[in-house]
C-alpha cells in the first residue's frame, strides 16, 4: 500500500497537470487510503472483541 502511494505520488508529480489538480487527486487518494484504513481497523477490532468474548466464555480461539 505504501509502495502504491509512492509510486502514484512520483508519477503524478511528473505528469503534466496544474499543481492544484495534482494537489486536489493526492488529497483524494490520501482519503482514500485513510478510510480503508479506518475500515481495516475497525473489522481487526471486532475480530479481537469477539476472540476476547470467546476467551471470557472459556471457548478456543481461532
Amino acid at each position: 500500500l505504501c509502495g502504491f502511494a509512492v509510486g502514484w505520488a512520483a508519477g503524478s508529480l511528473l505528469a503534466p497537470r496544474s499543481g492544484r489538480e495534482v494537489q486536489e487527486e493526492l488529497r483524494h487518494r490520501i482519503e482514500l487510503v485513510i478510510e480503508e484504513g479506518r475500515r481495516a481497523a475497525e473489522a481487526r477490532k471486532a475480530e479481537l472483541e469477539a476472540e476476547l468474548q470467546a476467551a471470557k466464555r472459556g471457548e478456543a480461539l481461532s
